[in-house]
Order: C-alpha cells, then structure tokens, then sequence
C-alpha cells in the first residue's frame, strides 16, 4: 500500500478536462430529435388560476405542446428521501402559492420558439392576500417539525438567577444558491426505459424518485450528471422542473430539454431560509455558562417541507447545564427553501457567537478566552466523548497566527488614518453525518482500475480524492486510476451535501479496494504457480502494482499476471459502509470543528467594511488532500463573507415576488471583496470513521458571519444584529 498518494496535495485529475472545456455540464448534452421547454411563471403569490388561455402560444412558430393543469396527467408525490419529502407534484391544481410558481410548460422546437411562446400564454387570477413575513401571526407554524429540540437542566431559572445574562434577537435573511451553471434537466424516453441528464447532487434520489411519480421500475431509470456546475444544497432534491420535463417528454414522444433562466434559479431550487432568533445566554462572573436558550422562527413553504434544524447546533456546541433549544417554521407564500451551504448552522452560528461576544463584553473577558472557559471534550448531549476533538487547538493556532494578542479589547480604539479596525473570532462546529454507501473495484488486465460509485462531485474534488484514496489502497500509481462517478447505474450512494459523502464514500471505496486484493490474494493462494500459494489472504497487501506478503515486498506478484495466468479479463468486487452505533463504540462521532478569526477596516465617514484578513483554523480530521482541501475552506469563506455583507434575497413585502432575482442586482463577493484568505488544518484522524475523516464541506462557511459581525462591533462600536451588515447600518 502507498503512504503517500493519500494526503499529497495533488491537483484536481478533471481540472484539465474542465480549463479545455471538455468537461460536460448538464446544459452541454443534446441528443436527436430533441425539443426545447420554457416555464411560465405565476405572477401572484397566492390565490387561484381562474383563467388560462393558451392558443395563442399553441399557434406561435415550432410550438408542438403547452402543460398547464388543465391537461397535465395526474401525479403522486416522490418518496420521503434520507433529507426530508419530495417536492409536491407540479400543476395538480390550480391553487397559487408562490410567486413563480409553474403554471405552465411550452414545448417547442427550439429553445428560442419555446420562450417566446411562453410569454404569449395569458393568465386570469383570483388573488388573496399572501403570507410572506416569517412574524406574520396569520401563518401556518410547524413546531419541531424534525424532534431536534432539546431541553435539559433548568434554563428558565438558571436565567432568572443568572449574575451575567445577555438576552437579544439575531435576523437572517434568505441567500440564494447561486452556481454558475443553469439547472438543466433532458429527459429521454424509450419505450418504458427513462434516460435523464439533470443537474443534480444525488443521482440515486433522483433515480428513485422519477421511478415513484412515473410508476416504472428503479431498474428502468438512468440519471446521468458527470459534471454540476455549482449547486451549494440545490441539488439535493428532484424538483418540480425536472418532473415537468420528464413528462412533458413522455407525453409527446420526444426528448425534452429544460434549462432554468436565472430569475428562475431564485425561484425554482430552493433558497436559504430566513430567521428570526432569540438567544439568551447566562454566565457566572467567572465566566462559566450556566443557561443557553435558543429558539429560532424560520420560512417554509405552504405545501412542502425542509429539513432545517437552526437552534439544533446550540445543544452541543459549549459545555453548560442549562439549555433549551427550540425550532418552529412559518409556512408562507413564497418559494420552497432548501439547504444550502451549511445549512441551519450558517445562520444558528450567527446567533449564537454574535450572542457569545456580547456576553464577552457583559463579563469584560477576552471573547477568545470565554470560549476556551466553555469548550468541553464530551458532547453534552449524550455524555460521550467526542471521537476527536481539537476545538482547542484551533483556538490556539488561530489566536497565534491572528495575531490576536495585540488586540485592543475597546470597541473603537484601534484605527490606521479614516479606517477603523476591528477584531473579531468565532467558534463553529459542522454536526457528524453519515448514510451507507456501495462502490465497485476493478482491476484489469492491462494493470489499470476503475472504481464506481453513484456519487456526484460538485466542485468538492470528489474525483480527486477517490483516485487518491483507490490508489493507496489498491497499491497502484495515480496515473492508471480511475475514479468514475455520476450515474445512478453505478453502485448506489448518497448525496453530495451534508459534508457526509467522503466519509461515507471514502469507506465504501476502501472496502471494495480491501476485498478486491482479497480476491486476488485467493485466486493465488489457490494457484500453485504463484509465489503466494498457500499464503493466507489476511497476510496479503498490495503495493507498487502488486500483491504480496505483508512485510515481505519480494514475495508476490502482479495484478497482471495474475489475471493473464486465470485467462481473466478483469476482477471486481463490490464494497459498502454502514455508519456505526455511537453507544457500541463508546462515543460520539464528531463532525469538523473550527475557529475563525477576522480583521475588517471600516471607512469612518462613509460606513465601507472592507475584509482585511482572514484566518480559519480548521479541525477536519484526516485531510485526503490538502489542496483541494483548502480550496473547499477557501471557497465556503467567501460564502461567508457574502453571508455576512452582501446577500439578502428581496422578497416585496406586497406581491410576493423577489426583487433582485438576477446577477446584476443580487450582490455576491467578487475577487476585489476577497483579500488573502489563511487556511491551516489541525488535529488527527477521527476515530469514529475507519477513513479518519470529518467532512469539511460546510464548515468553512460556518462562523464568518459571526465572526465578521464581531469585528465591526470591535471597530466601530455599533452591534449589528441582522445580516447583511450594509453601508446603512454603519452610517
């Protein structure tokens, strides 16, 4: 077995497939006879169709179809997935109950013909008076709607005895997903026999999803996504376009194209939800926390779900007796949420530091030291200690290489000519998740691999990682494996999201590569011409394109000869994991932990925050690969800085519809908003996964805004409560 291809920073094996534009995206793939669809749009929030005049749009140029719900074919909803339900079913009824809302489809022979048709179907509404203020008394509330909430001790009386309390409310807005590449879904059918391209982070989902709602076997359905283009949690469910195509295409016989515009980006995949939050946090004059309760109002959907336990990550986040969390959504008229990068922690985590520092200066403590008070090495939760945790240490790195000693602790004090500078940190944690996972090993005659797995990458380095990963463990070069992922025939496997999929993958795969030398081990045991007959395949391993005795290089022979002397093309083996029990291995599995430390200058007279310095000190348990490790933390910080000053999805108060719903009025960082971002990884591998991983997916996210939010208190001496912080705030 190698013992360096896994750890080495190598870059991205599909990066020169993606700078020679080779790589193909989900908008990329055409096949013949294809037709092209459009949406229409509801442009009411709620209420009910009540006329739909389509002629006119059914006579313009190329239009072969146009679905509304007078003539779309009765649907069930999808299966209830390891994330939460599917999507209702499109254009069941004519009830409006978002603005966007698909009210029609045009099918057309081009993908021009078919958006110009679309604006020429007319639409009558009955409007009502839509639901759109998470506070609005008058909307529906789902209390613990996924049994996170959490109580224990006596918060209400450790509060009313507290001799340090803070007591304030945190808002976050909605973000938008925003990738780069359009959603786009090409459905193909063949007899009964479906073939579809989508943009989608989970191919087995969707896979088992489309056989539900069009009644055909999973073994008929093929999904196929090699490349996403960006998703950042949209991807995680089958929405109701790609429904809307996959019948369309059925419907009329031919293969149906869809790729979203950008306004229906804002509207159709789902969106960050807003919140509204009450913590309050209590302390004795030491220091010590004695009561933490949060409780969270979130949006929802009318008729759909999301799984987004806000308040959840407070339970476990700090060493405390007294803690009560608490989370309720408010169903309204707008667009469904869904996760998105780092979802409920980016915006609990806001909260709850923001809440932290405020109780710092309550105390007059260093905010770093009232967190080194409260760290706790077991999780409180349950009582177990954490499979690793080095929470600490990421404290200490981050303070050192901050430099966050030579901090003057008086909001206000510390000043370079007209720009004020401001400190400030954060402590984040990204909670452990795992779901089992199936891979397929195959080594060749020519000496070369392939491993499969039903995954997507989604710009993570998935493909990297697990060329790395079946290399080491199958004792080959990187440069005769392949790694090949992106369609739900291969091996079943979970979703891209959750910062999950390279544990939960990372162990499937070395369980395909461990039985496949297995394999090997006893096609020669069994042969008397090989060096290793005889020998026990648990005192074989693989190294340099070969199997050997363990500790006895020399004694061995090559995957090619083996196979050439059985007559064998090749030789596979299937592999899985299963997470374990956190009581059978006595403790508890810890997701990633962090500590983020932020410089910000803001212009004295005109209200400008400007991100001078960054430093995120990271506990990710085993990195596979450093580069593309860093670049996921480097990436997820810029969402955090777009959290924390630019994002704000405008939803208007009176119709329903978002304002800002493209590129050009949703602000995003860009290169100038981003300064040098220092990225350092601690700690060692996990106990709790064979691999040693954490899963870092979302926790570089984790943090900033908090972090950010804290460094322009320390700066100007104004505490900004709600998210974005904008120039109106500071002037």
């Amino acid at each position: 077995m190698s013992e360096t291809v896994v750890g080495a920073g190598i870059s991205r094996v599909d990066g020169p497939r993606k700078v020679a534009g080779a790589a193909p995206y989900p908008s990329d793939f055409n096949v013949h006879h294809q037709v092209h669809a459009a949406l229409v749009g509801s442009t009411v929030a709620a209420g009910r169709v009540v006329r739909i005049d389509t002629a006119p749009a059914e006579a313009a140029p190329g239009v072969i179809s146009v679905l509304t719900h007078l003539n779309m074919p009765r649907l069930e909803r999808g299966p209830m997935t390891a994330l939460g339900t599917s999507p209702p079913p499109p254009m069941q009824d004519n009830l409006i109950r978002h603005y966007g809302q698909h009210v029609a489809l045009v099918v057309a022979e081009s993908p021009e013909q078919a958006a110009a048709a679309a604006r020429l179907v007319a639409v009558e509404y009955e409007r009502t008076e839509p639901l759109l203020d998470v506070l609005d008394p008058k909307a529906p509330q789902v209390t613990d709607p996924w049994g996170t909430d959490s109580d224990r001790g006596d918060t209400e009386a450790a509060l009313a005895s507290a001799e340090v309390k803070v007591t304030q409310t945190y808002t976050t807005p909605d973000n938008t997903n925003s990738p780069l590449g359009l959603f786009a879904t090409l459905a193909i059918w063949d007899r009964d026999r479906l073939t579809v391209h989508d943009t989608t982070q989970w191919p087995s989902m969707v896979k088992a999803t489309l056989a539900a709602v069009f009644k055909v076997p999973e073994s008929s359905v093929r999904v196929l996504v090699p490349y996403v283009g960006g998703a950042f949690g949209a991807g995680l469910r089958a929405w109701q376009h790609v429904i809307l195509t996959v019948a369309a295409a059925r419907l009329i016989g031919r293969p149906v194209k869809l790729v979203l515009t950008r306004p229906q980006m804002f509207s159709c995949v789902g969106h960050r939800p807003d919140t509204v939050q009450q913590v309050s946090l209590a302390a004795n004059r030491s220091g010590e926390l004695t009561a933490i309760d949060h409780r969270t109002v979130s949006s929802l959907a009318m008729e759909d779900d999301d799984y987004e336990a806000v308040s959840a990550g407070s339970a476990f986040a700090y060493r405390c007796p007294n803690v009560v969390t608490r989370d309720v959504q408010a169903r309204l008229n707008r667009p469904a949420p869904c996760s998105m990068r780092a979802p409920a922690e980016g915006q609990g985590n806001f909260a709850l530091e923001s809440a932290m520092d405020e109780l710092a200066y309550a105390l007059a403590m260093d905010p770093l030291q009232l967190r080194l008070r409260n760290d706790t090495d077991v999780d409180p939760r349950s009582g177990l200690p954490w499979s690793g945790k080095a929470l600490r240490e990421c404290y200490q790195v981050g303070a050192e290489r901050f430099g966050w000693s030579s901090r003057d602790p008086e909001p206000g004090s510390m000043r370079d000519g007209d720009w004020l500078i401001g400190y400030g940190m954060a402590g984040c944690s990204y909670p452990w998740y795992s779901v089992p996972c199936s891979a397929r090993a195959t080594v060749g005659r020519d000496g070369s691999a392939l491993v499969l797995s039903a995954v997507t990458d989604i710009g993570t380095g998935t493909y990297t990682v697990m060329t790395q990963v079946s290399a080491e463990h199958l004792g080959l070069p990187l440069g005769v494996v392949r790694f090949d992922l992106g369609d739900s025939d291969m091996p079943a496997a979970p979703q891209a999201g959750g910062s999950g999929l390279t544990g939960s993958l990372g162990n499937a795969v070395v369980d395909a590569c461990g039985r496949l030398v297995r394999r090997f081990a006893e096609l020669a045991a069994e042969d008397g011409e090989s060096p290793l007959h005889g020998v026990p395949p648990e005192a074989v391993t693989a190294g340099d394109g070969r199997v050997h005795v363990k500790g006895e290089p020399s004694r061995g022979e090559s995957y090619i000869d083996i196979l050439s002397r059985h007559g064998l093309a090749e030789l596979s083996a299937d592999g899985s994991s299963t997470p374990a029990s956190p009581e059978d291995l006595g403790m508890a599995p810890s997701g990633a932990f962090g500590a983020k430390f932020v410089e910000v200058r803001v212009d004295r007279d005109l209200g400008l925050v400007r991100i001078a310095r960054v430093v995120s000190v990271i506990d990710g348990g085993r990195i596979l690969n450093e580069k593309t490790g860093r670049s996921q933390i480097i990436g997820a910080t810029i969402g955090g800085i777009g959290q924390a000053l630019f994002e704000d999805t405008v939803t208007d108060p009176r119709t329903g519809r978002i304002a800002n719903g493209t590129f050009g009025d949703y602000l995003i960082p860009v290169n100038a908003d981003i300064p040098d971002l220092d990225v350092v990884f601690v700690g060692g591998p996990d106990r709790f996964s064979p691999i040693g991983t954490k899963g870092i997916g979302e926790i570089g996210l984790v943090g900033i805004a908090a972090a950010v939010a804290n460094a322009v208190h320390h700066a100007t001496g104004r505490r900004i409560r709600s998210l974005p912080i904008t120039i109106d705030d500071l002037l």
